[in-house]
């Protein structure tokens, strides 16, 4: 009677650590597989940022899997209404939603889901989501894209004789900076496509002839140019004082 248990399930005192041994054996493996799937989701997962310049062409890649199911490639432009590129394994078939011709696979899906736009645009601009589903599971692969506008840059002088440099219609707005220092404090305007032009003007410090050059810098790439202007003189202006008549004074 010492060796019962009353009111519960274990009657011998030798079954009861088994069973909690048992019991410890199924939670743990339980814990384990849990924590495999969440890391192999997690895993799967990744965001980069890319930038392109307009008019080159830029690749997207989606992670190589084998026995690809399906693919999606999901497109968020900044401007303008979303697009979708679909693949299909078990319909051996390819979709597209709303998306420009010049947004396409680069090679077949069903061997490289690779998504290639042939001329970047301004408007391409915005996020790129590749959901791929396979054997090993589902992978998702999210981009960032942030398209470059490289200025026109120009440097001239003005009418008083001063260089003007210029960097028309960029993005982001570029640097403008002088070899021989300026305290001259560059001027921006926006555009309605997003774009920035840059002036800026050297101020000379004396009248004499000197070259000065302009540097532009851009994450597109940069430019510079040297100019010699002639600043004008300010012309002389010579003051004279007349007394007024006064009929006192004269004889």
């Amino acid at each position: 009677m010492g060796s019962s248990k009353q009111g519960g399930w274990c009657k011998k005192p030798t079954s009861c650590p088994n069973a909690r041994t048992t019991l410890k054996v199924v939670r743990k493996t339980t814990y384990t597989v849990v924590l495999l799937t969440i890391t192999a989701v997690t895993g799967a997962t990744g965001n980069d940022r890319v930038s392109a310049t307009v008019g080159s062409s830029s690749v997207f890649t989606c992670p190589q899997k084998s026995n690809i199911t399906m693919v999606t490639w999901k497109i968020s432009p900044k401007v303008g209404g979303p697009c979708a590129l679909q693949y299909r394994a078990d319909w051996n078939k390819t979709d597209r939603t709303n998306c420009s011709d010049g947004m396409n696979w680069k090679f077949r899906p069903d061997r490289d889901p690779t998504l290639e736009i042939r001329q970047v645009k301004i408007a391409h601009e915005g996020n790129y989501t590749c959901e791929l589903v396979a054997a090993e599971g589902n992978f998702h692969q999210t981009y960032h894209l942030t398209v470059l506008v490289l200025p026109k840059s120009t440097l001239e002088c003005d009418d008083q004789g001063n260089p003007v440099c210029q960097a028309a219609a960029g993005k982001p707005a570029a640097q403008i900076s002088w070899v021989r220092e300026s305290n001259s404090t560059p001027k921006e305007e926006g555009h309605d496509d997003g774009t920035v032009t840059v002036f800026s003007k050297f101020t000379a410090h004396s009248t004499e002839v000197t070259n000065t050059t302009c540097i532009v810098s851009h994450p597109a790439g940069n430019w510079s140019e040297s100019i010699a202007c002639h600043p004008r003189k300010l012309p002389f202006v010579r003051s004279v004082f007349k007394t007024p008549f006064s009929p006192l004074f004269a004889h």
